[in-house]
């Protein structure tokens, strides 16, 4: 498979590339990514939202697009919010212009979107057939997913992979709560009875490739692990996992108060499975949330 990755530096999108052994990527700073990504990167020039460089879908089976402003990196001032969806729409909207262009179209795109799309749902039971829900962030991926759908129009292949909460060790949630866990410091988040869903790194990049690979697959596809869990569940898992307690709560209020109307991340609850990967045969290699844990608290850093 011949990708073009876009978000190719990113905590996903560079293992992505390293799976696929090399790709072509869509970076801000082509030396840095070669760098970082070693070798059988062909790096081109692209700041989100422009118009992509000519020719870089030339010879392109799958297109990854995984760029996007990061959403949990602090308050959501008017501002920010506007990056947010800009360089989600516009950003997608630039992929869709440069795949009609093609001599030769990509059989799939592969197009990030997130479990937000669900709104808070507290227990509601959710899959790729519930509706979208409300909300910043729910409205955000909605705008997305339909800017990545019009793809379909030109005869290519779309996935829309509703990404949960990725477990890695180098970056994510997970990567700004190991240290405060390490300390004895962590515990649930505001009631901790919010659902989690959740994925090891390595079942979100899998997931990504069965998408790119399985033609069944159209639409969303809910990227997380089968058993979502609650908050404080997590929060008792990551605690064994680093031998800590795991008992001291950040109150509810205490979040909105320091990160506004962005806390709506961090208090939301979605209770999201994966039935499309399911139904489509995809095994997961980190189901249960122990070991998934375990895994990435126990692995060589220089294996992230």
């Amino acid at each position: 498979m011949r990708a073009l990755i876009t978000g190719a530096t990113g905590l996903i999108g560079a293992r992505l590339v390293r799976a696929l052994g090399g790709a072509r990527v869509l970076v801000r700073s082509p030396d840095a990514a070669r760098r970082r990504l070693g070798p059988g990167v062909e790096a081109l020039p692209w700041d989100t939202g422009r118009e992509v460089p000519a020719g870089a879908l030339d010879g392109v089976d799958a297109v990854f697009h995984l760029a996007g402003e990061p959403v949990a990196e602090g308050r959501w001032t008017d501002r920010r919010k506007a990056r947010i969806l800009e360089s989600r729409v516009e950003g997608t909207r630039a992929v869709v212009a440069a795949i009609r262009a093609a001599d030769r179209r990509p059989t799939v795109l592969v197009n990030a979107s997130a479990v937000g799309v669900y709104g808070s749902r507290g227990d509601e039971l959710l899959d790729e057939s519930s509706a979208a829900g409300d909300g910043f962030l729910a409205d955000v991926c909605r705008l997305w997913e339909r800017e990545a759908m019009a793809a379909a129009d030109l005869g290519v292949r779309v996935v829309t992979a509703r990404i949960s909460v990725v477990l890695a060790t180098d970056g994510g949630a997970l990567g700004k709560m190991l240290p405060i866990f390490r300390a004895g410091l962590g515990g649930p988040i505001g009631c901790g009875a919010q659902w989690m869903p959740w994925a090891h790194v390595d079942d979100v990049v899998g997931l990504l490739l069965h998408a790119a690979a399985t033609p069944a697959i159209t639409g969303p596809l809910d990227v997380c692990a089968p058993d979502p869990v609650r908050q404080r569940d997590f929060a008792r898992a990551l605690a064994r996992a680093v031998h800590r307690p795991g008992f001291l709560p950040t109150p509810a209020l205490a979040l909105r108060v320091a990160f506004g109307e962005m806390s709506s991340v961090l208090l939301g609850s979605q209770r999201a499975i994966p039935r499309i990967a399911r139904e489509t045969g995809y095994r997961f290699q980190h189901p249960d949330l122990d070991e998934a844990l375990a895994d990435l608290v126990d692995r060589p850093p220089a294996s992230h």
